[in-house]
């Protein structure tokens, strides 16, 4: 028997060590390659007529999931900034067969008085690479004259994993995305956890000229609930969860907001349930609740992956 407890002695002893042995790891990872960004720079611009057009980015990079866009368009003759305009901005991908794709967008910019730029986001679901081609098709008003203009992007893939994406067909027969939008760095504590959740529009007309926004439609989901479970799904982490976790629900900005606590550095996996307005499940399954050393821990049919 003293033998026996020995071992299981032991053998705890060398899973605790092999987890503070990951943990360390984990946080010289995070401090080597995780970067916050909080400074918005010009990833292109375009001329229309007597008007110049800055897009801007964080970082001045377009990266595939969400990416919030700011416009500024300033006309050349005067040097005076367009403030009181109907600007639009809608992204598309073009396929080596010529087919044309969007991705979730806000079509109509928002225009911010502070910030003198108009506003919008882009969750790009895929990297431009020689095979498929990112255009962003910008258009406004001035002078009751319609300009408009487009020009080719790059998108890159997204290295910060607390950024990730996911898209999916419900079981109501719907297209969605969700994609991350924050903690760009997420702390060993309580975050607030920030998503976008994004339908696709199927058309219910015939297409008109080029690019005819009603083709290519997308919508933020509407009074949804997405209902939240973090593991860390490591056979060495036993399917390990945490307290204190907050569902994400919707914001006046339309994004959703919760609380996911990570207790320990490492790989998470953010299993989710989404339920629309009257509770009804689009798509996700309950994760056990088992501790499961040695085992990969079972994942939600409906999740992503993260790791600070």
């Amino acid at each position: 028997m003293k033998f026996f407890n020995f071992c299981v002695i032991a053998a705890l002893f060398a899973v605790i060590t092999s987890c503070t042995l990951d943990k360390t790891d984990f946080e010289a990872e995070t401090n080597r390659d995780v970067t916050e960004y909080f400074e918005f720079k010009e990833v292109t611009s375009l001329n229309s007529g007597n008007y110049k057009i800055s897009i801007a980015a964080l970082n001045g990079t377009f990266y595939k999931g969400y990416n919030e866009i700011r416009l500024t368009i300033i006309n050349t003759q005067n040097n005076q900034t367009l403030n009181s305009s109907d600007v639009t901005c809608l992204p598309i991908l073009t396929n080596s067969d010529g087919n044309k794709t969007s991705c979730p967008h806000r079509y109509n910019l928002i225009y911010n008085e502070d910030g003198h730029y108009y506003s919008g986001y882009a969750v790009f679901t895929s990297i431009s690479n020689p095979m498929e081609n990112w255009d962003l098709y910008i258009g406004f008003t001035d002078n009751n004259q319609l300009h408009s203009g487009n020009r080719l992007i790059s998108v890159h893939n997204q290295p910060n994993m607390n950024l990730n994406m996911t898209s999916f067909t419900g079981n109501d027969g719907e297209k969605y995305f969700i994609a991350l939008v924050a903690p760009q760095k997420p702390r060993v504590a309580e975050n607030e956890l920030v998503a976008g959740i994004y339908k696709y529009n199927q058309p219910t007309g015939p297409a008109g000229t080029f690019p005819d926004p009603s083709q290519f439609s997308y919508s933020e989901v509407q009074n949804y609930t997405l209902k939240l479970d973090p593991r860390m799904p490591e056979p060495s982490m036993g399917n390990h969860s945490s307290p204190n976790n907050v569902d994400l629900t919707q914001k006046t900005d339309g994004l959703y907001y919760g609380v996911v606590n990570y207790t320990m550095t490492g790989n998470w996996t953010l299993n989710f349930i989404m339920q629309n307005q009257n509770g009804q499940v689009i798509k996700g399954t309950e994760v056990p609740t088992d501790f499961t050393p040695g085992i990969e821990g079972v994942k939600s049919e409906l999740y992503i992956d993260i790791l600070f």
